[in-house]
């Protein structure tokens, strides 16, 4: 199987079918675990299955990004009160090793009712176009990361995207460079100051280039999790879940 096809199985096996066994067979026996809640190791993601089904949670998976050895599925979980919310926008990000999933890091977000763009968290397009051009839009993105999210130099955002162009699926941003500055300030204004932006993993094909970075707001570290969507040189849509990394995790691997 392909890392995509084998990642679709390991997420069909344990939530859609809920079957352990058959999850069991697609990973490591050292399977490396960062989600926060989750022991690490085959075993954990084991213990997990029979808790997902149980809660009657349902997951529907909307883009599947993929380059190399990793896979980044782009997923809505309903029905998920017993994981934190009723719904939760989340990016999960897998790494194949040797036909075997061995590696998953995530990010969750409750979906809120409404949102400042009135798009939702996971809405848009999900067709992958210009797997030619993968390269140039992974720097692109990740020079925009570097300069307008990593405070680098703002100034240079013009050249990444078209200020008026940006749809924007951030529950609190408007749409265009204005609503991105914008809620920036906002945030600022409240507190939440950015004083680090490191992207740790980034994963491109084609027109989507995904990011995942490690953050620290106000001293405290968070975890960014990004998708841009990018034509025509430029980049034109955002997707995003953003939470705080806590500071106790049922294993020692890190959110990263």
């Amino acid at each position: 199987m392909t890392p995509k096809e084998l990642v679709l199985a390991l997420f069909t096996a344990a939530f859609v079918d809920h079957d352990p066994e058959a999850a069991r067979q697609l990973v490591t026996p050292d399977y490396i675990q960062h989600n926060p809640q989750v022991p690490t190791g085959a075993d954990g993601l084991m213990g997990l299955i029979p808790l997902v089904a149980g809660s009657g949670m349902t997951a529907t998976t909307h883009r599947v990004i993929t380059e190399g050895d990793l896979v980044v599925l782009h997923n809505t979980y309903d029905n998920a009160d017993a994981f934190g919310a009723a719904s939760l926008a989340a990016f999960d990000i897998f790494r194949v090793e040797d036909g075997k999933v061995a590696e998953h890091w995530d990010n969750l977000q409750p979906i809120p009712g409404t949102t400042a763009s009135g798009r939702g968290m996971t809405d848009g397009p999900t067709d992958i176009t210009d797997r030619d051009r993968t390269a140039e839009n992974k720097a692109l993105v990740l020079g925009f990361v570097q300069d307008v999210l990593g405070g680098a130099a703002p100034q240079n955002a013009p050249n990444y995207m078209d200020p008026e162009i940006y749809m924007q699926h951030n529950p609190n941003l408007e749409d265009g460079l204005a609503g991105l500055l914008a809620g920036t300030q906002a945030w600022a204004d409240q507190g939440f100051v950015i004083t680090k932006f490191e992207p740790q993993i980034v994963v491109a094909e084609g027109n989507f280039v995904f990011v995942a970075s490690d953050a620290t707001v106000s001293g405290k570290p968070w975890a960014f999790f990004d998708l841009w969507r990018v034509e025509d040189g430029k980049i034109v849509e955002h997707w995003d879940v953003v939470s705080p990394t806590p500071s106790e995790m049922a294993h020692e691997n890190g959110k990263f």
